[in-house]
């Protein structure tokens, strides 16, 4: 519910959570988007095409029509980065150590750690 007033979560189209279901990187990429407008990170980053910021990833393609603008701040942050230098797997569930991870970038990118 935090999450939820917060705006970081929004559920699915269905209205439903699912609290106990893993989650794709996608979607934890938009999340940490969001997070990063409260802590005053978003404010830091300059206005980009999300295509361009997508483009060096040969899976690119693969992310929903909604995440792109999340994944690409999230990228252009330095927050996130892909598997690999041309893999973002954003249909790939996300690991605990790679969300422990963002939240670390999250943190220090927004000096507050």
């Amino acid at each position: 519910m935090t999450a939820q007033s917060s705006h970081l979560i929004d559920g699915f189209e269905d209205g439903t959570f699912r609290p106990g279901d893993k989650i794709t990187r996608e979607q934890a990429m938009v999340i940490i988007a969001k997070a990063m407008a409260i802590t005053g990170l978003e404010a830091k980053i300059t206005n980009h095409n999300d295509a361009d910021v997508l483009r060096s990833y040969t899976d690119a393609t693969e992310s929903a029509p909604w995440a792109m603008s999340g994944i690409a701040d999230s990228i252009q942050a330095g927050i996130v980065s892909g598997r690999d230098e041309a893999i973002l797997a954003p249909k790939a569930y996300i690991t605990r150590a790679e969300v422990a991870k963002l939240v670390q970038q999250l943190l220090r990118k927004s000096d507050l750690l």
